[in-house]
């Protein structure tokens, strides 16, 4: 049974949305160190069993891998905050899990870092540049006019917003609030917008929108995004 979920719209992640950084947890690390997180995006720290980040996220951030998201110059905020989010807090499990609550490889790993090794990695990402010519892109023409339609006007009959008001209209998203979706995998789009209309991924105000989507809408959509520039 899907979860209801109180929300609005388009904030927080890869993809899909929202990323205010967690003041209480932020205060618990120093100057983020863009150096230190670059050798621990590298080389991980197997004395603490943290893994490299590059082996699943690509050189600088820009996963080739379909279903892993590509995380250079994404915002430090963002970033941040999508790691802490794979960590349970408590009794209560992580508020990003993969599907039917089982949990994701970030699930694993992200609980493993310290409060500075994710200021620090989020911040050498930030600093990474997008290469485009690894970057995800739109491959179905026949469902690009769908997608472009719900990018800039929404769904009125099902009152879906314009993804374009949060994500921008070239999917470069708002720096510390809304995700860049341009250039993003398509696959890993369409896996995440599953997951926020699941209820599954919980970390932001993605699930109400979702919901009152299909999955010829969401996968149009996130075709689309993917090769927004």
């Amino acid at each position: 049974m899907k979860r209801a979920l109180s929300s609005v719209f388009m904030a927080g992640s890869l993809i899909l949305a929202g990323a205010l950084p967690g003041f209480a947890q932020a205060q618990d690390a120093q100057k983020p160190d863009a150096k230190a997180g670059e050798q621990l995006f590298l080389n991980g720290d197997m004395s603490r069993g943290v893994l490299a980040c590059v082996t699943c996220h690509g050189e600088g951030g820009n996963s080739t891998i379909p279903m892993n998201p590509n995380l250079a110059a994404m915002p430090h905020e963002y970033i941040a905050k999508q790691l802490r989010d794979f960590v349970p807090q408590g009794d209560k499990r992580a508020v990003r899990t993969g599907a039917d609550g089982a949990p994701s490889i970030m699930s694993t790993i992200a609980p493993t870092l310290t409060p500075q090794d994710i200021q620090n990695v989020a911040l050498y990402l930030s600093q990474q540049k997008m290469d485009w010519d690894k970057a995800g892109t739109a491959t179905h023409e026949a469902t690009m006019e769908r997608g472009q339609t719900i990018w800039r006007a929404g769904i009125a009959d099902r009152k879906v917003p314009a993804c374009a008001a949060c994500h921008s209209p070239n999917g470069a998203g708002l720096p510390a609030e809304f995700p860049r979706l341009a250039g993003q995998h398509p696959e890993y789009l369409l896996d995440q917008l599953k997951l926020f209309r699941s209820g599954d991924r919980a970390n932001d105000i993605m699930h109400d929108i979702a919901d009152r989507m299909n999955d010829k809408d969401l996968a149009a959509v996130a075709d689309y995004a993917a090769g927004l520039r």
